[in-house]
């Protein structure tokens, strides 16, 4: 069954790969040489072949079928008819091939392909042929003669006999007794003691030799740790403990037939190699016998401390070592459990690069240098110092702010005794405010008030809706931003005390053209009993600069202004924003 299966398939005779016994191997490889030579000579099957151009006409049907338009034969009375692998179209005249392949009327074996051909087809061979055979001009597979064509690889001292599918080598020389003979041909000596049973009788000793063997009486055979007594006859123990050197620095003990090693502490005697050796501390008590780092050394241990401590006077744990004793910091150290730790003084920081440096901090370079001093920020070792502007201003006692002296209060000022002294921002001024013509003073010479005096005939005097003018004086900072209007002048109108004439009349504020008038403007309120007019600055006015404002608060009624009041806001912009 194995030789015919494998002639089927188209697989090697020999059979490589499966371990068969010799009888059983050579029927298979007999059965599937001879199949597969029966398998591989059958020759193609193909059906004959007509040439379909040429049409037939069957005997006695030569005038019936004289006029035919049949594409191959005419039978009959006209009857159109095909040949074998043809079949009849359903014009009943042409006639096409039929495809055996696929129709399964072909007649192709098992590892054969079928091909259709016009009329009719052919097998071809599929499976490639086996190792140690060839596929031949007929599409049949011979067996390859290894030892004719020289393709073995038999050693010089074989000869090679030809196999199906595969070759054999056999040696040329065989070898005597007492000898076997392996693949490569040599004869390899017969332990006869090893490969027999009982070569020798019972109390004789086997004894090999080159190409045999002798038998031996026995004699008295000591064991290990024993040696034969001169007489022969018995066996006395070896005292190895007298030999130089057995256990080196140990002690010695002899046994019978052997001895023990007596180690010293750190040692465990090894049963198998006789010797003392070292044990390994760390490894055996692993946390139990160092509070940091353990070592193994020859026949004991050593116990080490890792940065920042050192080795306690009991050899195994680890004090807390003080750097700061050492001064390692520039300025301040503060001792930690196994490291210290620097810190710095107010004013300086600790560098980057080593640690240990206290470096001057920079408060004025700092993102927030521009706030810590009000004017100027000068640095200075481990600290920092605030100046003001050389007029105007001194130091606050917080020592950054800068804060305006009052000329006024302090008597510094330079006004004359007809000036009025105003305090602003980083200076004063002298104030003296002159009436209009057809104004006056009502009664003191600092009063800032211009009362309407008309003469009575006076005629443009008396038509002038303005009846009041007032001076008022307000010191402002450089502001930085605005972000929204800042409110600055309330100018306030207690409805009850107006008189008569005007309590009914339509009030309203606006600041009169100026180069800064875009810069402010005024806003009308009410708050309770009163109207307010509130003068707002809407854009930031870089100082130092000096800006008179003129508002003017209107009574009228249907559009018609009737009655004015002027106040001039004098507005003293400093040049720094403090």
């Amino acid at each position: 069954m194995l030789g015919l299966t494998a002639a089927s398939q188209g697989s090697s005779c020999t059979l490589e790969g499966l371990l068969l016994q010799n009888e059983c191997g050579s029927a298979a490889n007999t059965c599937c040489s001879t199949n597969i030579t029966e398998v591989t000579e059958r020759p193609p099957q193909e059906t004959n072949k007509p040439d379909p151009d040429v049409t037939t006409k069957p005997p006695g049907d030569t005038e019936a079928c004289r006029d035919s338009i049949c594409s191959q034969l005419c039978i009959g009375n006209g009857t159109c008819s095909c040949f074998d692998g043809y079949q009849l179209r359903k014009d009943g005249v042409t006639c096409d091939d039929v495809n055996e392949c696929i129709t399964g009327k072909h007649n192709c074996i098992f590892g054969q392909v079928c091909i259709n051909t016009e009329g009719s087809f052919r097998c071809q061979r599929e499976i490639a042929c086996g190792t140690g055979y060839q596929l031949t001009d007929k599409d049949t597979c011979e067996d390859i003669d290894e030892c004719a064509s020289g393709t073995h690889n038999c050693e010089p001292t074989f000869f090679c006999r030809n196999t199906p599918g595969s070759f054999r080598c056999h040696p040329k020389d065989t070898c005597t007794e007492g000898y076997f003979q392996d693949a490569a041909g040599s004869c390899i000596d017969i332990n006869e003691c090893l490969v027999r049973d009982t070569p020798c009788p019972s109390g004789q000793t086997c004894v090999n030799t080159i190409g045999s063997y002798f038998c031996r009486r026995n004699t008295v055979t000591c064991g290990r740790g024993y040696l034969l007594s001169e007489d022969g006859m018995h066996c006395e123990d070896v005292d190895e403990c007298r030999r130089d050197n057995v256990c080196g620095i140990h002690g010695c003990v002899n046994l019978q037939g052997s001895y023990r090693c007596e180690c010293k502490a750190g040692y465990t005697f090894n049963t198998i190699t006789k010797k003392c050796e070292d044990i390994n501390e760390c490894r055996h008590y692993p946390g139990k016998l160092c509070a940091h780092k353990c070592e193994n050394t020859e026949g004991s241990f050593q116990c080490s401390c890792s940065m920042g401590f050192k080795l306690s006077h009991d050899g195994r744990n680890c004090d807390d070592v003080n750097e700061c004793e050492a001064n390692p910091c520039s300025q301040e150290c503060a001792n930690v459990y196994g490291s210290y730790q620097c810190y710095c003084r107010r004013g300086y920081q600790l560098s980057d690069i080593d640690g240990i440096t206290c470096e001057d901090i920079d408060e004025c370079a700092l993102p927030a240098g521009g706030h810590v001093c009000s004017y100027h920020c000068s640095n200075a070792q481990g600290s920092f110092y605030c100046t003001c502007p050389p007029t105007g201003y001194t130091l606050a006692p917080n020592g950054r702010t800068c804060q305006d002296i009052d000329e006024c209060a302090t008597g510094t000022h330079t006004c004359s005794v007809s000036e009025s002294c105003f305090n602003i921002h980083g200076g004063f001024r002298c104030l003296s405010f002159e009436c209009p013509p057809n104004f006056r003073k009502p009664r003191l010479r600092r009063d800032l008030r211009c009362v309407k005096a008309c003469q009575p005939e006076d005629f443009n005097c008396l038509l002038d809706p303005v009846h009041l003018v007032t001076h008022t004086a307000l010191s402002l900072p450089t502001f930085r931003d605005l972000s929204k209007p800042e409110e600055i002048v309330f100018l306030q109108i207690h409805t009850p005390t107006l008189p008569s004439t005007l309590r009914t009349a339509d009030i309203s504020f606006e600041i009169m053209p100026s180069n800064d008038r875009f810069s402010f403007d005024v806003v009308k309120r009410f708050h309770k009993d009163m109207i307010m007019g509130v003068v707002r600055q809407l854009q930031p006015t870089t100082g130092p600069k000096d800006i008179i404002l003129e508002v003017a608060m209107n009574y009228g009624n249907s559009g018609v202004v009737f009655h004015r009041n002027i106040v001039n806001i004098h507005i003293f912009i400093s040049e720094f924003w403090f």
